[in-house]
């Protein structure tokens, strides 16, 4: 394992809790936290075993990154071909190549597309007038994003499914009608793509020679922990910790808040739409013992 190279995560973007890539980090030994890409703190030096190039809320479709204003997908993969420039100049090509072959590429985005941009706005619900429809564009832009990143020179790439999105608190609390238990169509929704997104790894497996693709899927040990929260430590799965624990996302959730838990470990949700960094630890470590254990 030369470097952690980390193109999306849907469940970055809060800065006080480490998410999944950093425990996946740690666990191939590389370093406890992945500096982003677009921090002027770091510089290539910092970049060289491991970068992330996220930006927190974007999506496979280009329009939920408008309507959340973050940096899309495309953007991000230029930000890596310039990050490739700037490695070889300052390794040489042959270690440069080296490390682009021989790095992890996680990739982790799709719940947005469907929670924030589907299901809410028109324009993409119209257009494709099937959530099947629409699914089947998003694995055509994932199998374009994964065969560029090929062609760059990448060979050891997870593919992340989502999450049971049904049973975020965000979710469950516009489930008034059904006692806020979690919504089934979303869940639906959630294991029809990542069967889907199975599909498309066993397809480039045999059509890319030399890739080694896996999908990382977090629903089944995701559901396990909101199902069975006491099994894990957890005391409240429906609920996160930040304020109400209903609708809040974000800045709104920290120590200044005076409605904010005051031990996140006990929640298996931080914000609404985020798990805590126990539960990212957990699931990290279930991926990483699972689909990723081939690249240990």
């Amino acid at each position: 394992m030369a470097a952690i190279s980390t193109m999306v995560s849907p469940l970055d973007g809060f800065p006080m809790v480490e998410v999944p890539t950093d425990f996946i980090s740690e666990a191939f030994g590389v370093k406890p936290t992945i500096p982003a890409y677009l921090d002027p703190t770091y510089s290539i030096m910092d970049f060289a075993t491991g970068v992330c190039f996220a930006s927190a809320g974007t999506g496979y479709d280009s329009t939920t990154s408008d309507i959340l204003s973050v940096i899309p997908l495309w953007k991000e993969l230029e930000h890596y071909r310039e990050y490739q420039k700037q490695l070889r100049g300052y390794l040489g090509d042959e270690k440069a190549n080296e490390v682009l072959s021989e790095a992890l590429y996680l990739i982790s985005l799709g719940t947005n597309d469907f929670l924030e941009n589907y299901y809410i706005f028109p324009g993409r619900s119209s257009e494709y007038c099937s959530v099947d429809e629409y699914e089947d564009f998003l694995v055509g832009i994932a199998r374009n994003f994964v065969t560029e990143l090929f062609q760059l020179g990448a060979r050891k790439i997870s593919l992340g499914g989502l999450p049971p999105m049904g049973c975020l608190p965000l979710e469950r609390t516009t489930n008034l009608i059904f006692g806020s238990d979690c919504i089934e169509e979303y869940n639906n929704v959630a294991r029809d793509f990542n069967g889907k997104l199975q599909g498309l790894v066993a397809q480039l497996n045999k059509e890319l020679a030399g890739i080694r693709l896996v999908l990382s899927n977090p629903y089944d040990i995701l559901t396990e922990i909101i199902q069975n929260p006491y099994s894990y430590g957890f005391e409240n799965a429906a609920i996160a910790c930040c304020a109400t624990g209903t609708f809040e996302v974000g800045y709104t959730c920290d120590k200044f808040n005076p409605f904010t838990c005051t031990d996140a470990n006990k929640y298996v949700f931080w914000d609404s739409f985020h798990p805590t960094e126990k539960t990212n630890g957990i699931v990290a470590d279930h991926v990483v013992k699972s689909s990723l254990a081939e690249f240990l």
